[in-house]
């Protein structure tokens, strides 16, 4: 049995040799002076040798726990040269399947419009790939995905937290299934923020739309957001469907724009008539912005589209984020147009909600367009009227 003083006597001989510890273990001391412990064992009646490492980095005391582990391997029929191949090599598929790397296959694998799964991919590259998208996904645990979901829903956005929830547990779903993850971590944890419950936004009052609109006017944001947020409300179109607008559906001559069902939520071509401020707008922007695919192309990549999350965060800047939304646009819109008295099948149309009824649907698509020019032109104006009411330029008659 050796010691460690043993170990540091050991001098190199023209002809390696090994000295015994016990239970199969051995000190190789090598002619060029190098010394290493080696496991000796048998699996199926041939014996082999299993490196433990060299000494002195490895001390006796490590070697034998070394070589402890290994015969344990050996008695369950494991050879642990074998094992350890088989370990290295699931450590480098580890490091190739990234949480990222995962996520991304599971968006190609959905069957969704490339527009959802755009918008999917930036809430991940947001609030979860900072966290663990470069972590190995059988490393993440519980503990790494309530920390994001927590953070999430501490910054005021617990829809986001929500959704964000459902999309790891699927990756991870996609990771266990293929063997890449032993289990979903989200489980866990699923139930420990409460329950998302949907906020609806009470409408704007005719004071608060002029003072954000006055607002987004005085911001010293860029030139998208605040143009974005205009023909947000000019058109009552979605955020997503304003952020990522392109050149191409747009007919300013006959001031229309065409948004193609892919881009819809519905999934059908929806026509949206366009006011006078907001052609005069769009002139203005094709100038700027006219050599490029969309009318808001990204800040990072120019050939993408802005995302619709830098408005949110100018309204958090603003201090906006607490009392508006930028799909509450659409709520505020609908509740002011019907108290103008404009009739709500024309409203319910330029909102683009879907109509049950095929026969009414294609009639209120037929014929509504028109209704619809001359409401929106009044509904810009009365915007117009809004914003100089709330800078003092004229005063209030309601």
């Amino acid at each position: 049995m050796l010691t460690d003083a043993h170990c540091r006597a050991a001098k190199p001989k023209e002809q390696l040799y090994r000295l015994n510890d016990l239970r199969g273990l051995y000190l190789e001391v090598k002619p060029n002076g190098v010394k290493a412990w080696r496991y000796r064992f048998k699996v199926n009646g041939k014996g082999t040798w299993f490196a433990l490492g060299d000494y002195p980095s490895v001390s006796l005391a490590e070697a034998r726990d070394k070589c402890e582990e290994a015969r344990k391997l050996v008695k369950q029929g494991i050879n642990p040269v074998q094992n350890r191949q088989v370990e290295r090599i699931k450590r480098e598929q580890d490091s190739a399947n990234t949480f990222e790397a995962v996520a991304k296959e599971w968006l190609a694998l959905k069957d969704w419009e490339e527009v959802t799964k755009r918008r999917r991919l930036d809430m991940l590259q947001r609030v979860v790939f900072p966290s663990i998208g470069k972590m190995p996904v059988r490393q993440i645990t519980p503990a790494h995905v309530l920390d994001i979901l927590s953070k999430t829903a501490k910054r005021g956005a617990p829809t986001v937290a929500a959704e964000a929830k459902r999309t790891m547990s699927g990756i991870f779903e996609l990771a266990v299934a293929t063997l890449r993850a032993d289990n979903d971590p989200v489980w866990p944890v699923r139930k420990a923020l409460p329950a998302n419950k949907t906020q609806h936004k009470t409408a704007l009052t005719t004071a608060q739309i002029g003072k954000l609109l006055t607002d987004f006017d005085n911001h010293r944001c860029g030139y998208q957001v605040n143009f974005c947020i205009q023909l947000m409300w000019w058109t009552l179109a979605r955020p997503g469907e304003t952020a990522e607008a392109e050149w191409a559906e747009f007919d300013l001559d006959k001031a229309l724009w065409c948004i193609p069902a892919r881009r819809m939520k519905a999934r059908r071509e929806h026509v949206v008539p366009l006011p006078r401020q907001a052609v005069e707008m769009l002139r203005r922007l094709h100038a700027i912005s006219g050599d490029r695919m969309h009318l808001f192309p990204g800040r990072d990549d120019r050939n993408k589209p802005m995302s619709a999350h830098s408005i949110r965060q100018a309204l958090k800047v603003l201090g906006w984020s607490g009392t508006y939304s930028p799909h509450g646009t659409r709520t505020t819109g609908s509740t002011r147009l019907n108290e103008m008295g404009y009739r709500p099948d024309a409203i319910e149309a330029q909102l683009a909600h879907a109509e049950p009824n095929s026969v009414r649907r294609t009639y209120n698509h037929a014929t509504y367009l028109d209704e619809r020019r001359e409401m929106m032109q009044a509904w810009a104006d009365k915007l117009e009227l809004w914003k100089r009411e709330s800078t003092g330029e004229v005063s209030r008659t309601q």
